[in-house]
């Protein structure tokens, strides 16, 4: 038996549900393959930011996941003595629309994202398929299961974790380390804590996360000392009730989950392999400090699947596809290695290295720079594309943000993202109509909404032929300021591809659409929806 779509996924995790849905929603075939029989029922992940849920709201998932996150509000770190030294969170919350940092359970998250595939109509979802062998040529790849079926499909997207198989029938290696320590970690109920950020005890005696959840969920993680356990076996309650004492009473019925493992720093070789992709845990591992191991996975889906919907309907050349590993893996790469520096620094166990980095912590946060450099968080690596489907130029390559806008063309307020859909969009700032509209019709091959940001609190007449958002809040002013007399040109994910001026758009933009691997007419063939 052969079944066709257009896109297989391997894994039905988070990522590999939000890349599904992602591809869905944009009224792509495809079929996700799981090999156990039901989704997670373990609390692994317990943070996604606000650039994931940004994400979840273009899937159109955002109502379902406010339900099941803390809004949260980032993390706060305390010394080895347990006082508090800083708490970081970004330094313009909201402006991507989303709260920062959001515990929340897995299970949950994968309860939500398996009922929103059912109910797509280009999307299948298949439990207990285990993936036996893959091939792949020119026209497509083909997947082979245990149980014998093959499923034809132009692109397949290995989610399926760190022991992927996808991965390993590729042979793409992975380089890093594993670390030598072992941290127990803990997910239990009935819990006091009701904090809406994320703990990091510096103690080097004993250093500690804590994340509390909704509903008395709370996450604790324990840095276990080399007679107190092994990565892979299962740790007694009683070392959980003895490293809980200092914190809460717990009895064994409260325990949701408790591991001890050790973390990873590895990231593949290649997150590409012609037709077939890599992402999450198959393309990255990465110790959780910095709370970006599925967080970096849902970038990776957010960065591909625009664009296989877009070569799938003919608006890009399948050349556009080779972006994904120029993008993604630079950032994986540079997170991977934050993760690591924040946890030797925050979590060390050598007394004198603690006792350095409180005494530099204070003497930084007292020089108000040096305290928004700790507390907004710019010590992080922000995704920032040099090379790939970005036009070179000043502010392209970088996330716009998404405040809420007044659009005329339906008289309301809305956040941007969904005033913008799904698509490409080209924004004129503050630039006169006539450049705007040449400019549209030269990227009309995208299928671009098309809106003039009026700036300095005007409405020009302008509003009665053409669309028009307005900023309500002066979010949207401090986004367009730096591309003030400039068309914008915003990719699906809302990275800027492109900002020309009235001159350049005059000149002709074909030197650069060519660069975008821009097709022309988009031609989309019939779907075939897997069965």
């Amino acid at each position: 038996m052969v079944t066709r779509t257009e896109v297989v996924v391997v894994g039905a995790g988070p990522v590999g549900m939000t890349a599904a849905a992602l591809l869905a929603g944009q009224g792509v075939s495809v079929l996700v393959l799981e090999r156990n029989p039901a989704t997670s029922d373990e609390p692994k992940a317990i943070s996604i930011d606000d650039e994931a849920l940004r994400t979840f709201q273009a899937a159109g998932l955002a109502a379902s996941l406010d339900r099941i996150i803390v809004p949260g509000t980032g993390t706060r770190y305390y010394d080895a003595a347990g006082r508090a030294l800083f708490h970081a969170r970004p330094a313009r919350p909201y402006r991507l629309g989303h709260p920062s940092k959001n515990p929340f359970a897995q299970p949950e998250l994968e309860r939500v994202l398996a009922d929103h595939l059912r109910d797509c109509p280009t999307a299948t979802l298949r439990m207990s398929t285990e993936v036996a062998g893959i091939a792949q040529d020119a026209d497509g790849v083909s997947l082979t299961t245990t149980a014998g079926e093959v499923v034809r499909a132009r692109y397949l997207l290995g989610c399926d974790g760190g022991r992927s198989t996808v991965r390993e029938q590729l042979g793409v290696p992975m380089a890093g380390h594993s670390f030598d320590d072992v941290w127990l970690v803990a997910d239990v109920l009935g819990d006091a804590h009701d904090e809406r950020y994320g703990m990091h005890y510096g103690d080097p005696g004993r250093p500690t996360v804590i994340v509390p959840g909704r509903d008395g969920r709370c996450r604790y993680e324990f840095l276990l000392r080399p007679a107190e356990g092994e990565a892979g076996t299962s740790p007694p309650f009683a070392l959980l009730e003895r490293l809980l004492r200092p914190h809460r009473r717990i009895g064994p019925e409260q325990v949701e989950r408790l591991v001890a493992y050790r973390f990873h720093a590895l990231v593949a070789e290649g997150f590409a392999i012609g037709r077939v992709f890599l992402l999450g845990d198959a393309a990255h591992m990465m110790p959780p400090f910095a709370g970006q191991g599925l967080n970096s996975g849902i970038r990776d889906a957010a960065n591909l699947t625009w664009k296989i919907a877009d070569v799938l309907g003919g608006r890009l050349d399948p050349a556009a596809l080779n972006s994904y590993d120029a993008e993604r893996r630079p950032h994986a790469e540079a997170t991977v290695r934050f993760s690591v520096r924040l946890g030797r620094v925050v979590m060390t166990t050598d007394p004198r290295l603690a006792e350095r980095r409180d005494r530099m912590v204070e003497r930084i946060v007292q020089d108000p720079l040096g305290r928004s450099h700790l507390e907004e968080m710019r010590y992080r690596p922000v995704a920032h594309y040099a090379d790939g489907m970005v036009v070179a130029g000043e502010g392209t390559g970088v996330p716009f943000g998404q405040p809420r806008v007044h659009d005329t063309a339906t008289a309301g307020a809305r956040m941007l993202d969904d005033v913008l859909g799904r698509g490409w969009a080209l924004l004129g700032m503050d630039v006169p109509v006539a450049t705007l509209l040449d400019a549209a019709e030269q990227v009309a091959g995208l299928e671009p909404v098309v809106a003039l940001v009026p700036g300095d609190d005007r409405l020009p007449r302008a509003a009665t032929e053409l669309r028009m958002l307005v900023d309500l809040d002066s979010g949207l002013e401090r986004e367009i300021t730096p591309y003030r007399g400039r068309v914008v040109l915003l990719r699906p994910d809302r990275f800027v591809a492109a900002a020309w001026t009235a001159v350049a758009v005059a000149a002709g933009l074909a030197a650069d659409l060519s660069a975008l691997h821009l097709t022309g007419t988009p031609v989309r063939p019939p779907l075939t929806v897997a069965g």
